[in-house]
């Protein structure tokens, strides 16, 4: 089965994160997008070379070349369009986060259950070649059982890392579901899934320091993972420029891991008195490895690489630490 993609949202993510890898993977092809800015969507299919365009979302999924759908609007309208391409048979890519909370990623999860359908969700990095090492050595006991993980992501006021738009609809809750936490922490969250297993317990806290606008800009955050891993998470988006920091550290009975999430740079492997340095290359598509992962499911060749289960997880994880819930959502 030949995939042919019709993106929804074609906006800046699309430009070079995602969109030319779903002509670049085997058995895949862009057959489609939508935006509902006629001059911006016409533009992005001629410098695309891709053969349609729509700035209506649901005829996009009606069209019968298109037999996949990725989904990368803003988050308030993640479940309106998934629950919509389900509902035409077709499998969902859907952006993170999932969608504005929970709740919602859990009426999704029920949506692919009544369909009979495949969702996979976006949380594209653990598909990547650093983050994959990262699980060999947790799994491989390289630095003996883990105990904690500390994270810290900390960026001034209008970040270079945070994606710049003309609306900046990442600090509308409204549309977004929070602040900038909600935009970067499903990437750092869903990887401790990934690394870890299921949390057992989550707890958090969530304010808005600098009130520069209406969403929290400091977050924290624990989890309690099985084998009683720790992590504690911080993340704030309003110190000074020379405080920035992206950073993980898993530390195990005999050593530790340290990485950055955003930048693919390398991976820092500290056991006795020996310090190793693993680098990896930056990929041109960051997405690319998590397509081809998508694709091949889609085509009946693979186990899902993120199934919906795992996007509820990540935002009960948000919902704990930013709406004062003790208790991971069960999906029971």
């Amino acid at each position: 089965m030949h995939i042919n993609w019709g993106i929804i949202g074609c906006g800046d993510v699309t430009e070079v994160k995602s969109g030319p890898a779903f002509k670049k993977v085997p058995g895949s092809s862009l057959m489609a997008v939508m935006r509902r800015n006629e001059e911006k969507v016409k533009d992005y299919a001629a410098r695309h070379q891709v053969p349609k365009w729509y700035t209506n979302g649901e005829k996009l999924i009606d069209d019968p070349d298109v037999n996949a759908v990725y989904i990368a609007t803003p988050p308030a309208y993640h479940e309106f369009y998934v629950i919509r391409a389900l509902r035409a048979g077709k499998p969902v890519y859907v952006e993170k986060p999932m969608t504005m909370d929970a709740r919602a990623a859990v009426r999704m999860m029920k949506a692919v259950q009544k369909a009979n359908g495949k969702l996979s969700v976006a949380h594209y990095r653990r598909a990547q070649p650093l983050f994959k090492k990262v699980k060999e050595l947790v799994q491989s006991e390289a630095v003996g059982k883990i105990r904690l993980v500390n994270l810290q992501l900390l960026q001034p006021h209008r970040s270079a890392m945070i994606t710049q738009t003309d609306d900046n609809w990442r600090i509308n809750p409204s549309i977004s579901g929070g602040g900038l936490f909600h935009d970067l922490a499903p990437h750092q969250l869903d990887l401790m899934l990934y690394f870890f297993g299921r949390p057992l317990y989550a707890k958090g806290l969530s304010l808005n320091q600098a009130a520069h606008y209406a969403a929290a800009d400091c977050t924290s955050g624990h989890i309690v993972f099985k084998n009683n891993i720790v992590f504690t998470g911080i993340w704030n988006f309003n110190v000074p420029a020379s405080e920035k920091r992206d950073f993980c550290e898993i530390i195990g009975t005999e050593g530790k891991i340290s990485f950055p999430v955003f930048e693919h740079q390398q991976v820092t492997l500290t056991a006795g008195d020996t310090t190793e340095v693993l680098p990896f290359e930056k990929l041109e598509h960051v997405q690319q490895p998590m397509i081809e992962q998508v694709v091949r499911y889609f085509a009946g060749h693979a186990e899902n690489p993120c199934p919906v289960e795992d996007g509820v997880t990540v935002m009960s994880m948000i919902d704990a630490f930013t709406k004062r819930q003790a208790k991971v959502m069960s999906l029971v």
